[in-house]
């Protein structure tokens, strides 16, 4: 399983981690990602973390933290 997670930057580029050709695609808004408590688990849920790929896959990566770490090394830069 390979995951992509871009964090969008306002009139910047764009943050990004993992293959282009991956099987999960993850994009969610910077402002969001930085929100105090950011929780990837939550976010998906409320609309504003958008993923694609298989719903199996992306619930996985949600559950074990793999994409909130992602998201974490991202805002960190």
């Amino acid at each position: 399983m390979s995951i992509r997670c871009t964090v969008e930057v306002p009139r910047a580029e764009d943050r990004s981690e993992g293959p282009e050709n991956a099987d999960v695609v993850v994009t969610v808004p910077l402002k969001v990602a930085t929100e105090e408590g950011f929780s990837a688990t939550v976010e998906y849920m409320r609309g504003r973390l958008k993923a694609k790929g298989h719903t199996g896959t992306i619930l996985d990566a949600l559950s074990d933290g793999t994409i909130d770490e992602m998201v974490l090394r991202l805002i960190a830069d």
